[in-house]
């Protein structure tokens, strides 16, 4: 008998669980198989699909050539496959996102064999961290401690004996510069800078955070992987690493309970909260023509490589909510269309965060100053430079004021913040 595995969040051999039960089950032999969703490649921007084409060349590579990648409907087309190779079972990592559960579901009613679910993308999967009343946690800072205590298991090796059975699909295009090994690579050398984490973090002009989002976005490694060379690491950079793994699996353990939260306010009240919809200075945003350096230095870097700094997306998130009044869900569309680690969970839930409607939210009355937050954060205006080519000629902190210091080629801001702030704030008093 053959088994198939279905690869989807989990773009690799080693620390696969499901991979290793799909072998068990098909004597060693398996087909590996990856479906082009049309309904999640047509909400994905450029930067998303072009690291996926990358990715799926370098898992099929890895393999020996025979990842067959299919394009339609999965309800459709895993059991078309299965039938053609008289599959004994389908193996996947559990999906614990609204669209994937309900996607398996429908995949496992028309299956003729059965649909084993084993491991996840988490180290902790979604609703296994539960307090003393067995209810999951609201807040971040005691999931984190319980989630330390649960533990997880250590990684697991690649298959060593596969035989990987082959079937028609779709060509591949050429790529690069993704992948298991590239990731794995990645993470070894990153390690050996992540003392400075906790002191580096929050500086976009040092760029010094790690990138690894984009590879656990795709399961190119798995976070167990991470946290087991973390372990190894004495430092305040590697515990705050680890914390941000652990802020990951929050998200996605509060998306897994409110599947609305993708889109909707875990915090009800701010249901009637006013909101202006989406204009002119909407689109200003999105292209970084705000006249705030910081916010436009991020929303610049994010047009042209699909990644931006982390303090940056706190800032232009809170510049959108609290500066423009526009709802927090416009921008987080517009991150996911546009990021390379476009992540539901992660993405919405932070979005949430800032907003000030979310579990575990940052107060609605904490409204970051774009300026000051370029200040301290910019000090030397390095990041503001190296995306705004119209300030290159502004020394030091006066890339952060280019209004007080003549930069003609560069807009004025399109809101005074002092008001805008004050237009937040009687807002939010209108919904308490």
């Amino acid at each position: 008998m053959t088994a198939v595995m279905w690869f989807r969040r989990d773009l690799r051999l080693a620390d696969n669980p499901a991979l290793l039960d799909a072998v068990a089950a098909g004597d060693g032999r398996v087909l590996g198989v990856f479906v082009v969703d049309p309904l999640l490649w047509e909400r994905s921007g450029d930067p998303r699909r072009d690291h996926l084409a990358a990715s799926l060349r370098s898992l099929s590579d890895s393999m020996g050539g025979p990842l067959v990648v299919r394009r339609g409907d999965p309800a459709t087309v895993v059991p078309a496959i299965a039938d053609e190779i008289g599959a004994a079972s389908v193996h996947v990592s559990a999906d614990y996102g609204p669209y994937g559960q309900q996607r398996d579901q429908e995949v496992e009613a028309s299956l003729k064999c059965p649909l084993r679910r084993t491991g996840s993308p988490y180290a902790v999967a979604p609703g296994r961290v539960l307090n003393q009343q067995g209810r999951s946690y609201q807040v971040f800072t005691p999931y984190f401690k319980a989630w330390l205590a649960h533990g997880w298991r250590q990684p697991v090796e690649a298959p060593s004996d596969v035989t990987w059975v082959k079937a028609s699909g779709e060509e591949l295009p050429p790529g690069d510069g993704a992948g298991e090994q590239a990731a794995l690579q990645h993470w070894k050398a990153y390690l050996d800078d992540i003392a400075a984490y906790d002191d580096e973090r929050d500086r976009p002009d040092l760029d010094s955070t790690s990138r690894m989002s984009v590879p656990l976005k795709y399961g190119e490694i798995h976070p167990r992987t991470m946290l087991a060379d973390l372990a190894r690491k004495r430092s305040a950079g590697a515990e705050a690493y680890r914390r941000e793994l652990a802020w990951r699996e929050f998200c996605a353990d509060l998306l897994a309970r409110h599947p609305h939260a993708a889109w909707k306010p875990l915090r009800p009240e701010f249901d009637k909260m006013q909101y202006d919809e989406p204009g002119e200075l909407f689109d200003a945003w999105c292209v970084g023509r705000t006249g705030f350096p910081i916010v436009d230095a991020g929303m610049r870097q994010l047009a042209e490589t699909g990644f931006m700094h982390n303090r940056v997306r706190m800032v232009v998130a809170s510049f959108l909510v609290k500066d423009l009044h526009v709802h927090w869900r416009f921008g987080a569309r517009w991150f996911m269309k546009t990021l390379r680690d476009g992540d539901l969970a992660s993405n919405s839930l932070n979005w949430q965060w800032v907003a000030g409607c979310g579990a575990d939210a940052a107060p609605y009355f904490r409204i970051f100053n774009p300026v000051s937050q370029g200040q301290k954060f910019d000090p030397d205006g390095e990041y503001v430079r190296r995306w705004i080519p119209e300030l290159r000629h502004l020394d030091g902190k006066t890339a952060h004021e280019p209004w007080r210091y003549g930069a003609d080629a560069y807009p004025d801001p399109i809101v005074d913040h002092g008001e805008a702030r004050a237009e937040a704030l009687r807002r939010y008093a209108a919904i308490r």
